[in-house]
């Protein structure tokens, strides 16, 4: 046995290689990949100089050290520090629509959201928000946009299928 693996070293540092991926399964904190990457290119150098042990070990670990020390922080701080997932209505909170019904104080208005409609009142609760008016997304109060006015009334009629009208050039 012991002369199968001085002879097949290459296959040993494989398995432990493969090893530690399948334990990085578990885990997910890029540790035990980073020692894989090790034991693959220790498995490298046994293919190449198998009776250098010691040399297989210290490359083994020079390797992983190196990627412990330089790749685990980038990849962490890419999986860990990217965009925050927003779910249920929070994704809509910052997002511009049109209002489609008058919102008033008291409520009944209604405006479309990104293919959507939804009932709306404004945000500062003393305004009326005529149709066509662009508005932001505040909030959202149970199934409620709370909205704030961004911009003029559009100049068309909303659910029109006609483009709207080229305006003259002015005259010089």
């Amino acid at each position: 046995m012991m002369d199968w693996l001085r002879d097949n070293m290459w296959a040993a540092w494989l398995t432990i290689a493969a090893v530690l991926g399948l334990a990085e399964l578990a885990s997910l904190d890029f540790t035990l990949l980073m020692l894989a990457a090790g034991a693959l290119t220790a498995a490298g150098v046994a293919a190449f100089l198998p009776g250098l042990l010691w040399l297989q070990i210290v490359v083994g670990l020079i390797t992983a050290a190196a990627m412990l020390a330089a790749i685990r922080p980038m990849i962490v701080r890419k999986i860990h520090h990217g965009q925050e997932l927003k779910t249920g209505s929070a994704h809509v909170i910052g997002k511009s629509g049109i209002v489609v019904k008058e919102i008033h104080p008291d409520g009944g208005g209604s405006i479309r959201l990104g293919g959507e409609l939804w009932t709306a009142r404004p945000y500062d609760e003393v305004s009326t928000i005529a149709p066509g008016t662009r508005v932001e997304v505040m909030s959202i109060d149970g199934a409620t946009a709370v909205v704030y006015p961004v911009g003029d009334p559009l100049h068309h009629q909303l659910g029109s299928t006609e483009p709207p009208k080229p305006q003259d050039p002015p005259q010089s």
